[in-house]
């Protein structure tokens, strides 16, 4: 599964962008997609995951409520909606795939690096003061 993030740029705190991450190749319908992010000198973090099915997603606490994962099968993305954006969620975006998931269903995505086999190249977002 080739990933390919897109959406990335700058926009003032309080505002709304949404990434997507595209597949090419092969749909990922079987896979669980993720999202993590990479500020400048610091670890790579996870921000979301989500279900083959859609149904279920994951977010850490800190960004329930802000960000939403969602799959746009017809078009074999996934986008991650992120609104009240801070100065703090400035960072390269990445997605990520996993192995399949079989059967595919509502199997509760993980939220470690290790768990994804399939990465995107990044996408930069800076959230200005």
């Amino acid at each position: 599964v080739q990933l390919q993030a897109s959406g990335g740029g700058l926009v003032q705190a309080g505002g709304s962008l949404r990434l997507s991450c595209a597949a090419s190749g092969r749909t990922f319908t079987s896979n669980f997609v993720a999202w993590f992010r990479q500020a400048p000198g610091k670890e790579r973090e996870f921000v979301a995951a989500i279900s083959t099915s859609g149904q279920n997603t994951v977010l850490p606490k800190s960004m329930k409520g802000r960000f939403t994962i969602a799959r746009d099968t017809a078009k074999n993305t996934v986008h991650l909606q992120m609104s009240s954006l801070k100065p703090e969620d400035t960072a390269t975006y990445y997605c990520a795939a996993s192995e399949d998931v079989l059967p595919p269903g509502d199997q509760i995505p993980g939220t470690r690096q290790s768990e994804y086999r399939y990465w995107g190249q990044g996408t930069l977002v800076t959230v200005s003061s």
